[in-house]
């Protein structure tokens, strides 16, 4: 598995907590120490993160024959890229080149994301509305660690994702065709449980203590209550 939170900063105490997308006040905390990477760290890969799914959306783009599905995905591609570049505004703003802190995680992000991308189409758009879906969700989480930096980041990842355009192409592609449900749920099952397990590396300097492992847990039961939601929405099984 591809680790990309593999530089730490060590020493500083962190809080995590996962917070809904319309509270940022009242949120269940998980608090750490040593756990969260340090925020040059931070930046880069949420910039980077949401560059890569700019790209993929336009892949899809490019690949799609329909008008209609072109510029659906395109309101998805076109909010991908406002919050890489709101998170690369907020780099420069902090004095620091945005290319060089998203550069070390060029190479794993890329790996990763050609790993997620389906056979076909509708496969790469569920993979972008769950990875993206659980990563932001996981990004909110971390950004409690870094005092301003992190509101702002929090309130970048907040704004529309117009990821409800995907999320309507593939109810309409299941309605087509029932042995899509079962494709899709299928896949879905097995980007979670990849997209945890990136998720899950942010929080291992090295490893948990089992009395670490019980106080991360409401994060990730957190983590996959929205992703069961997102997949209901869809009408497949989490």
């Amino acid at each position: 598995m591809v680790n990309w939170f593999w530089r730490r900063q060590r020493g500083t105490a962190r809080t995590l907590s996962l917070r809904s997308r319309g509270d940022f006040g009242d949120a269940r905390r998980v608090d750490f120490a040593e756990l969260a990477p340090d925020v040059n760290t931070f930046l880069g890969q949420a910039a980077y993160l949401q560059l890569g799914f700019f790209e993929t959306l336009s892949e899809l783009i490019a690949m799609t024959p329909s008008l209609a599905e072109k510029e659906s995905l395109s309101r998805a591609a076109g909010a991908a890229l406002a919050k890489h570049e709101e998170l690369v505004a907020l780099i420069r703003d902090r004095g620091e080149d945005p290319t060089s802190l998203m550069l070390p995680f060029r190479e794993p992000l890329d790996a990763f994301r050609r790993a997620t991308h389906g056979v076909r189409p509708e496969e790469t758009m569920l993979s972008v509305h769950i990875i993206a879906g659980m990563l932001d969700d996981f990004y909110l989480a971390l950004s409690a660690s870094y005092a301003e930096t992190g509101r702002r980041v929090a309130r970048i990842l907040r704004t529309d994702d117009d990821r409800q355009a995907i999320v309507e192409l593939v109810v309409e592609a299941i309605q087509s065709d029932p042995e899509w449900r079962s494709l899709l749920a299928m896949w879905g099952r097995r980007l979670v449980g990849d997209t945890l397990l990136i998720a899950r590396a942010a929080l291992r300097p090295t490893t948990l203590a089992a009395s670490d492992e019980k106080r991360v847990e409401p994060v990730f039961t957190a983590l996959m209550a929205a992703h069961s939601r997102r997949m209901e929405d869809m009408g497949l099984a989490a």
